[in-house]
């Protein structure tokens, strides 16, 4: 999120370098929230007690304690938070989503995905990202995050994760290399491969149905396959502003139009997938998603 703000801010006035004066502010009535995950709960419960509404860049916390609380301020305070997770409103995902609800993926049994990243000599030594204090789990609450939450979408809420990870390439003190094979709630199974440590920037995401599949990657776009033929199909789709939709859906529940499609409890329930992998990871164990939304907060 902090490139996009980069990205654009020639567009915007810089009203004041100190948060409280833009809370003070009667003229504002919303604030992007993208200050370290470690003070996210600080941060988003000043802005909802000035009254201002909060888009906030994910993860949503670092613990299932601090993303309740930033949840109940906001609700509390009736104002409204949305969760940065734009990858699910790819125009791929979406298209696979609109198949699946009208049954035309049958029973949804597997799912493969890897998203990837080259991070080797852009590493920013102490910079909080990659701490295993500012972002615990690395890569996997970084960037996987945004597939888990792409795979609840589509697959369904998950029940269970075994994690597997490995610091290969970058310096520092988290995981640059991870694995989470995960157990949904219906039964399927889902596997999400992530690494700042490849070759290349990559993204690919696999759903297996009984009646059809879909496969996705970087390169080769969008295809699906049909039970019964030998042939894959490419499927083309649009192009979406994916920051900006969900801003602006943001920006419109604000004026009382719509509810953002991820706040607090989306992004609290993708948060404890990725916290049961690295439960798994450091026990050795398969770990069920609801023990850690029992016992962290």
């Amino acid at each position: 999120m902090f490139w996009v703000m980069q990205q654009y801010r020639a567009h915007f006035r810089v009203l004041s370098p100190q948060y409280r004066t833009i809370l003070s502010d009667d003229s504002i009535d919303g604030i992007i929230n993208t200050t370290p995950n470690h003070v996210h709960l600080e941060t988003t419960k000043a802005a909802a007690e000035a009254g201002k509404h909060v888009f906030l860049d994910k993860p949503i916390a670092n613990t299932i304690g601090d993303a309740r609380a930033i949840t109940k301020v906001c609700r509390d305070a009736g104002i409204v938070l949305g969760v940065g997770y734009q990858r699910r409103r790819e125009p791929h995902f979406r298209w696979i989503k609109e198949k699946i609800d009208s049954g035309a993926f049958g029973k949804l049994v597997q799912a493969e995905a890897n998203i990837s990243r080259d991070r080797e000599g852009q590493f920013e030594p102490g910079h909080w990202r990659f701490t295993a204090e500012g972002m615990p789990g690395g890569v996997m609450l970084q960037i996987g995050l945004h597939y888990i939450d792409v795979l609840i979408m589509l697959m369904g809420p998950v029940r269970s994760v075994s994690g597997m990870a490995s610091q290969l390439v970058l310096p520092g003190d988290n995981p640059d290399v991870g694995t989470y094979l995960m157990t949904h709630e219906n039964g399927a199974i889902s596997s999400l491969s992530t690494s700042y440590a490849s070759a290349s920037e990559y993204y690919l995401m696999n759903i297996y149905g009984k009646q059809m599949s879909a496969y996705y990657n970087l390169f080769d776009g969008l295809r699906c396959l049909k039970r019964g033929e030998d042939r894959q199909e490419p499927v083309e789709v649009g192009k979406v502003d994916t920051l900006a939709e969900q801003l602006i859906e943001w920006a419109d529940a604000a004026q009382g139009e719509g509810t953002p499609e991820v706040g607090g409890v989306g992004a609290t329930e993708s948060l404890a997938v990725v916290k049961a992998g690295l439960k798994s990871v450091a026990e050795g164990r398969h770990v069920e998603v609801a023990e850690i939304l029992s016992a962290d907060g």
